[in-house]
């Protein structure tokens, strides 16, 4: 699916994801990383940067980063190094930030997203490459206070990141989305994360310029920064989006510079002038020595990832016969993934329970669950969908079974029996309630007829209604038609 052009433009984004690394203590030094610690009470003379200090990097921060780098196709390099990227802010006390530069850990990677196709019906699928991934360590946070005004808390200066920065290959809203989703969803499951967003573990930036439809040449580009909600990064690309095409419109130069994103406001304002490379001056950190890594480390770790995504995906599709877009959402969590087949090993219906997960399940999940919101029995779940399966229940009655086992983990089969819901197949008593409904509605049976089609469907729905839920809908709808050409 392409997206709509606005005034002709198209939109080129980038994006750079920084994921605190799950170790626990920092990249340095011995300090805890744990979230939400009173501030300033997880910090060291290493990682503020005191004089005399010296860091000592943490070999867990280099696994993670190359598991992260091999699960998403990348370049793992024999040879890197650590950078200072030299610039002030109050929440950076030494004044620089070590980071990478010209040789990162990984490089030339990509992952491929799945796009909803809307109302052009099947998804798209679309390759986005990843330029690079590099740690470096996370600088501290200001804190602003009506009465005390701005504050530091410096526990989270050398928290351990990576960053992972796209090529820009992304031309939508809902592409730049379904690529952090699935930046996520791999991250969760090689384990290098907890890629908790509502704690800053997982963040963006966006870099976006737009250009008119069929150019070839970069306009010039804004970046967006921590941005950490899937929401908030679709709302904030596209007011960002219309707001330089209306600039250009009006005759106006698109300055380089950073901005911050309002989610009350849902605009993006000017924070300061956008910084090239060589503002930062980085060069090699003279206290961090080379990483090297051979070839059998690498291997060691590549045999730690667990299957991927991507490679469950296919298995669904094959296995269920599932679309790829279904398939995606399916197989977006490793607990989700294994919490499905759990219940689809238990009914001979896998593809109607997949259809109840994304119909209704997932509209009761919160938007980042863990394992302890699957908490309903999975041999219910897989009930709901065989009694459906079966023509013991019908879709309607199977979507409502589903919510309340969801919620309440009820035994569905012995739900339907004490309350009457199994579904009613006899014709004869189907036929009875659509002839009601037609005469309770002598302008709908007439608006039909005078060539009125859409009238079927509220005829369909009082004699569904009749039936309390309970009709054979594809039976019902037969007998409506047919009694309707009378």
């Amino acid at each position: 699916m392409s997206a709509t052009l606005y005034k002709g433009y198209e939109m080129v984004i980038g994006l750079e994801v920084h994921c605190e690394l799950r170790t626990r203590t920092k990249i340095f030094c011995s300090c805890p990383t744990d979230f939400g610690a009173e501030p300033n009470t997880q910090c060291c003379p290493v990682c503020m940067g005191l004089p005399g200090t010296l860091p000592v990097l943490n070999r867990k921060v280099v696994d993670y980063a190359v598991k992260a780098g091999l699960a998403t196709n990348c370049t793992i390099a024999n040879y890197s190094k650590q950078d200072r990227k030299n610039y002030f802010y109050p929440d950076l006390p030494k004044a620089y930030q070590i980071s990478q530069y010209d040789l990162p850990l990984c490089e030339h990677g990509w992952l491929d997203i799945e796009v909803d196709g809307g109302a052009d019906g099947e998804s798209v699928s679309k390759r986005i490459g990843i330029t690079r991934i590099h740690i470096e360590e996370d600088a501290g946070k200001l804190v602003h206070d009506a009465e005390k005004g701005t504050l530091i808390d410096c526990n989270r200066c050398g928290v351990p990141l990576i960053e992972i920065v796209s090529e820009p290959d992304i031309r939508s809203s809902a592409e730049a989305v379904a690529y952090v989703r699935k930046l996520r969803s791999i991250l969760l499951y090689t384990g290098v994360s907890d890629c908790r967003m509502q704690e800053g573990s997982l963040r963006c930036d966006v870099n976006l310029s737009v250009r008119k439809a069929g150019e070839t040449a970069f306009g010039t580009r804004t970046e967006m920064k921590n941005i950490n909600s899937f929401t908030f990064i679709q709302r904030a690309i596209d007011f960002e989006y219309k707001r330089q095409v209306d600039a250009l419109e009006s005759g106006e130069t698109i300055t380089q510079e950073t901005r911050r994103f309002d989610p009350n406001t849902g605009k993006t304002s000017c924070m300061r002038k956008k910084e090239d490379a060589n503002d930062y001056r980085y060069f090699p950190d003279p206290d961090l020595p080379p990483i090297r890594l051979s070839d059998e480390v690498i291997g060691a770790l590549r045999a730690e990832i667990p299957v991927l995504p991507d490679e469950r995906k296919t298995q669904y599709m094959q296995r269920y016969g599932l679309t790829a877009y279904d398939a995606e959402q399916l197989t977006s969590s490793r607990e989700l993934a294994d919490y499905f087949e759990s219940c689809a090993a238990k009914t001979d219906y896998p593809k109607l329970l997949a259809n109840l997960f994304l119909a209704e399940i997932f509209r009761l999940l919160p938007p980042e669950f863990g394992v302890e919101d699957l908490r309903a029995d999975p041999a219910h779940l897989a009930s709901v969908a065989q009694l459906m399966g079966d023509g013991t229940v019908n879709s309607g009655t199977a979507k409502k079974l589903a919510c309340e086992v969801w919620k309440e983990d009820i035994d569905p089969v012995a739900a339907v029996a004490e309350r009457g819901l199994a579904q009613m197949n006899d014709p004869a008593v189907i036929t009875e309630w659509v002839r009601q409904a037609l005469e309770e509605s002598p302008k709908l049976v007439a608006d039909y007829r005078a060539g009125k089609t859409k009238a079927a469907s509220a005829l369909i729905g009082r004699a569904m209604a009749k039936s309390q839920g309970k009709a054979n809908p594809v039976l019902l709808g037969h007998i409506a038609m047919e009694l309707l050409q009378e």
